[in-house]
């Protein structure tokens, strides 16, 4: 059976994924390839469960290590339960934010080591990379904007400060620079549908790809 593909779609908050992510899923839909979303930290039932610790519950105060090391174990939870078996199986799987993430918002914002953080990667991820990433960027000033207009946050990486969200940001940018053939930057300060289109031109050309190797 052929492997699925793993899509990741990455940004700073107010980038659009949500929205993009829909777009995605629903023309792989199109193309017949059967298709899982899900997003980090989640996808499991242990997976939510941090999420709810590490997002949600702005009211406990937490080591930047502590996070990492929670964010891996939610990590290694939606490999094993969800992430693999469904590649496995010949699904392709859309995630909302995934290992680069961590290397931007971990490494970038709260200046944990890098060198931790591909510890953790090498051992929890045992060589897998995804096929491809979608970096949905955007300027600091505009995500502030969108997400102001949204109702009052409780999401602990939304009340981080414009210097940590500056930082986050470069951190995406730089790991685009490291990994040019994987990660696409996509201009989401455009029209959503001029966004729309330029993320399926990308997945365009992954499917047809990967149809041609079938």
């Amino acid at each position: 059976m052929h492997r699925g593909q793993l899509i990741t779609v990455e940004g700073i908050d107010g980038s659009g994924k949500t929205t993009h992510i829909h777009h995605i899923c629903t023309y792989l839909e199109e193309q017949n390839i059967p298709v899982v979303r899900t997003r980090e930290p989640g996808g499991t039932e242990m997976g939510e469960a941090l999420r709810e610790i590490l997002i949600r519950r702005v009211d406990l105060a937490m080591h930047a290590e502590t996070e990492l090391l929670l964010l891996f174990s939610a990590r290694m939870e939606h490999l094993q339960k969800l992430i693999s078996p469904a590649m496995e199986s010949g699904t392709w799987v859309v995630i909302d934010r995934f290992i680069d993430a961590t290397y931007a918002y971990q490494g970038g914002g709260r200046g944990v080591s890098m060198d931790r953080i591909r510890f953790l990667e090498n051992w929890v991820l045992n060589g897998l990379v995804p096929d491809l990433t979608l970096l949905l960027d955007l300027p600091v000033e505009i995500s502030l904007a969108r997400t102001k207009a949204r109702q009052q946050s409780t999401d602990r990486f939304e009340l981080q400060d414009q210097k940590f969200k500056n930082t986050v940001r470069e951190a995406y940018l730089e790991r685009a620079r490291q990994h040019p053939e994987r990660i696409r930057i996509v201009d989401a300060s455009a029209e959503t549908g001029c966004v729309k289109q330029a993320i399926l031109e990308i997945l365009g050309s992954l499917v047809e790809r990967e149809h041609g190797r079938a």
